[in-house]
């Protein structure tokens, strides 16, 4: 999108780093020192508060424009593995299971090679949330994402990478490997790559749509009203992008957000600019 408003004639300076999630909005909220930050999970509560507590204090502005389906992939050479359930999932990315006749018995005993993004990625939160944490529930029932997320940390000889494209690299490599990514970087390499079905639901437009694909997420932009008056370019830069994400959104690899939810995003650009 930055690309695009650039040919469109902007002709001032656009720095667009893919750093994660999480890292994005430490820069942003944090710092202070991005007027932007894109993200794959909504902004949490120790975020907006980092950001209250800048001088001057920012106050985000959701910003939703798309939706992704996080995609669980194996190399196209994998001849065993097609469908996993989250609980399955779970236990693979935590080392409960290390070999992949443990997840099944009918699977070869061989190791299972495990990829997946670093804690920096609003992807890794994600998949942590809703994939691992409800395996680890604290002393109210519910899901302990810090205990999720020490166990997919302290996975033994998991490889992590905020570079999507080294974890594909790594799957690609190996018949018993496993990782996990934004559907975007598998459409990318979907010759070379298997997706697995999630709970039997295969990641697709339609099984977004309906909601039926388990591990789908919503996609973000930040930004701040001071922000958007003080920086007449940053303003233009989110209508641009607003106005035209549906437009590019599926040649990238991922899916339009719901039509109201776009809407509330442009809406709540023009309460912001007003």
């Amino acid at each position: 999108m930055a690309e695009l408003f650039q040919n469109e004639g902007y002709t001032g300076n656009i720095t667009v780093d893919s750093i994660g999630s999480g890292a994005g909005l430490e820069r942003f909220c944090k710092t202070g020192e991005t007027d932007v930050a894109n993200s794959s999970r909504k902004i949490k509560d120790s975020e907006v508060e980092a950001c209250a507590a800048l001088s001057p204090a920012r106050t985000p502005i959701e910003f939703r424009v798309g939706t992704d389906a996080l995609t669980v992939v194996v190399s196209a050479d994998n001849d065993f593995v097609t469908a996993l359930s989250k609980e399955q999932l779970g236990k693979i990315f935590t080392a409960q299971y290390t070999k992949w006749n443990e997840v099944d018995p009918s699977f070869p005993a061989e190791t299972i090679l495990v990829y997946g993004p670093g804690a920096d990625s609003g992807t890794f939160d994600y998949f942590n949330e809703v994939v691992v944490a409800p395996l680890y529930l604290n002393a109210d029932g519910k899901a302990d994402t810090k205990a999720g997320e020490e166990a997919l940390l302290g996975a033994a000889g998991a490889q992590f990478s905020e570079d999507d494209n080294v974890l594909v690299q790594g799957v690609e490599g190996s018949k018993y490997a496993i990782g996990y990514f934004g559907f975007a970087y598998f459409s990318e390499n979907s010759g070379a790559l298997k997706a697995v079905a999630v709970e039997g639901v295969e990641p697709n437009q339609t099984t977004v749509d309906d909601g039926s694909y388990p591990i789908s997420r919503p996609l973000f932009l930040y930004s701040d009203a001071n922000i958007l008056k003080e920086k007449p370019q940053v303003a233009a830069f989110i209508y641009f992008y607003l106005s035209n994400v549906n437009d590019n959104i599926t040649d990238i690899g991922y899916f339009p957000a719901p039509a109201a939810d776009l809407q509330a995003s442009m809406d709540a650009f023009t309460s912001a600019v007003k």
